[in-house]
């Protein structure tokens, strides 16, 4: 395997992670540990008995009395005690048998347990993630009628007053039964050195499971003068959260929420953060430093996951080297490398669970305009594939949103302008763009990537090519005939090149705010220019797209690819790019044979070989490696961007062919 790609990610290995947890304390700290974590455990709260059972004996005799008509039942363990609680005043079998002549909502598995166990059926269970929103889903979606209806709710250790709210417009009269309060552990010294340890940097993460360990965390801060410290502590620190109810609680504390897995319980969180909370940190500690340094930027990328105790990151000048000495520049420079460099285009989307479950809680285009979040999925991608290049989270249509043209992604047409362009007069309400102010967020992304990207990955930045932009202008949406944008191109040239001019600048103003913010590469995508012929490409777009390829800064990589281009090659090269892209439509040798070797190629394996036995995937990758027959300056990718069914598994065993196949 080559040594030089980044490492797999590691769960939580050379992470110190704090836990919250009080009941399942033992348990929580042997998850931490299998997952390579440094455990800190510091029980934040204990469970007591309500100070009487006034409640519970209320409850129990209004049962028994006929006066309650459905029980919401919130915990097993709140379920136990007030059984418990009652059994010295009333008869275990007909409190019981009461329960079982009514209705009873279990929320979430462990209620439902201990109903079973007791032999009470169950009429509703309510969904995932457990908050009061899906009680009161569950008891609309099943049409139960609460009018007139008398509702005893089991709470636990505090109120939930949206429940009770909500049951009470639907005309359900409430009967409140808390059962055990949360009170401080007797022993705070484990909280106290938590919270120390999190305001001096030694914490990477903190796993609340339950909300009022906010509530106590921030109350022994207060009382030991600390809580300014430990907030700021914890803007530094991955926070994760096991649930909705969790993270509002944090939220409304004014804590930042980093994580919540997608099923509220335990195993999920610690699964959870072991897939992320190794990149976050070191984003995280990016942002600090930045923020530091008076938002200037910061060039040196962290070498390792960060904790407390980590080395070092390298100085600036040692990281430039790395990076000019990494496989994938060496090749973007026609240099020799040590094997063949391989990334993948869209290497960040669907087919990875990591994206997955950040993509699940947002838009696409929030999740572009959220930096740390665009900065997550863009190195924990890199890593988790040991590919030997990063590209920058983003999408090639984000320099068009600002000029007012309606842009939006819609589930399962993709993206669609509402305002397109369609003759000379439409050119006039398009608004200037301002590359700095008005994609600000894709460059601190870019920022904070490099910052948290290990020094020998170097960072991709990517445009679309002036006539792919042009064409989603003009077509509004995906085309195959592209109709409206050559009747444009043919009817009113001179509207045409006016927008290409347009075009060509705002694109090479983006690719060097990117090459300004720390990518080492820049990528043109020009995919739809293949609908064109030799001699459209020559008049309406070559020089517009070498006009934005002259204007880029001098020395950084020129990575120009194209789809369906097998007669525009020696056209695209004219136009500019030291690397040439390949879609696999054509043969990798004879089209570089043709382009010249004084340029480098890059592809250009069919995306849907990937769906190949691995045996198969190797002999596909092995046959267009022979036809680069070991040259310097091919870098290994697919023809396109990967599908979003593609089993990641059969994407490993290309990347680490690749590299095997070619170590020299």
């Amino acid at each position: 395997m080559n040594p030089v790609a980044a490492p797999a990610l590691a769960g939580l290995t050379d992470l110190t992670v704090v836990s919250l947890e009080s009941r399942l304390a033992a348990a929580m700290t042997e998850m931490i540990s299998r997952h390579g974590g440094r455990p800190v455990s510091a029980p934040a709260l204990r469970e007591i008995p309500c100070a009487d059972d006034a409640e519970a004996n209320e409850f129990a005799k209004a049962l028994l009395d006929g006066r309650i008509d459905m029980v919401v039942w919130l915990t097993g363990v709140g379920t136990r005690t007030l059984l418990a609680a009652v059994e010295g005043t009333v008869s275990r079998t007909a409190f019981l048998t009461a329960l079982s002549r009514i209705s009873s909502i279990a929320l979430g598995p462990k209620p439902q347990a201990v109903l079973r166990e007791l032999g009470i059926p169950i009429a509703l269970t309510v969904p995932e993630p457990n908050t009061w929103r899906e009680i009161l889903g569950a008891i609309d979606a099943a049409a139960i009628p609460l009018q007139g209806c008398r509702v005893a709710v089991q709470e636990y250790g505090r109120s939930n007053p949206e429940l009770v709210a909500g049951l009470e417009t639907r005309g359900a009269s409430v009967l409140r039964v808390p059962v055990y309060q949360w009170a401080l552990p007797e022993d705070c010294e484990p909280l106290r050195r938590a919270i120390k340890s999190i305001i001096n940097g030694e914490v990477d993460l903190v796993l609340f499971t339950t909300a009022v360990q906010a509530d106590h965390l921030l109350q022994i801060a207060a009382a030991d003068g600390l809580e300014q410290a430990l907030r700021a502590g914890l803007r530094e620190t991955v926070v994760a959260s096991i649930g909705p109810t969790c993270s509002k609680a944090l939220r409304e504390h004014g804590i930042t929420v980093d994580l919540e897995p997608e099923h509220p319980k335990m195993g999920h969180l610690v699964q959870t953060a072991a897939r992320h909370a190794n990149v976050l940190r070191r984003i995280k500690r990016a942002r600090t430093v930045r923020e530091a340094a008076g938002g200037r930027r910061v060039g040196a990328p962290l070498a390792a996951p960060f904790s407390g105790r980590a080395s070092p990151a390298p100085t600036s000048d040692i990281a430039a080297d790395l990076l000019r000495e990494s496989a994938f520049l060496k090749a973007c420079r026609l240099e020799p490398a040590p094997y063949t460099p391989i990334w993948i285009m869209r290497q960040a989307g669907r087919y990875l669970q990591e994206y997955r479950e950040i993509r699940g809680k947002l838009s696409f285009l929030e999740l572009c305009h959220h930096p740390d979040l665009a900065a997550e999925v863009t190195v924990t991608a890199a890593e988790r594939l040991g590919v030997d290049a990063a590209i920058i989270f983003g999408d090639i249509l984000l320099v068009v949103e600002p000029m007012g043209v309606g842009l939006e992604f819609t589930k399962g047409d993709g993206p669609v302008i509402h305002h397109p362009v369609r003759c000379g007069a439409d050119l006039k309400r398009l608004r200037p763009v301002d590359i700095q102010a008005s994609l600000s967020f894709l460059f601190e992304a870019v920022r904070l990537a490099r910052a948290a990207l290990p020094p020998t990955i170097p960072l991709i930045g990517f445009a679309g090519a002036p006539f792919t932009l042009a064409s989603y202008l003009i077509e509004g949406r995906g085309s195959r005939q592209y109709q409206q944008t050559k009747t444009l191109m043919y009817r009113d040239p001179a509207a045409w090149h006016a927008l290409m001019e347009r075009l060509s600048d705002v694109v090479s103003d983006y690719l060097n705010g990117q090459i300004a913010a720390g990518v080492q590469v820049v990528q043109l995508f020009d995919s739809w220019v293949g609908c064109l012929s030799p001699d459209d490409y020559r008049e309406f777009v070559l020089p517009h797209t070498q006009r934005a390829i002259t204007k880029l800064t001098p020395g950084v990589p020129v990575i120009h690819f194209g789809t369906d281009t097998t007669s525009l090659l020696p056209l695209i090269r004219e136009a500019g790019g030291n690397v040439i892209g390949l879609d696999w439509r054509v043969d990798l040798g004879e089209a570089w044979a043709g382009l010249g070797y004084e340029v480098g190629v890059q592809g250009n394996l069919d995306p849907v070989a990937l769906f190949a036995e691995p045996d198969k995937i190797r002999r596909q990758a092995d046959r267009i490696l022979e036809r680069a027959a070991g040259r310097p300056g091919h870098i290994f990718n697919l023809g396109h961007g990967i599908l979003p069914q593609t089993p990641v598994d059969h994407l490993r065993v290309l990347i680490d062919h690749v590299h095997d196949a070619t170590a020299r």
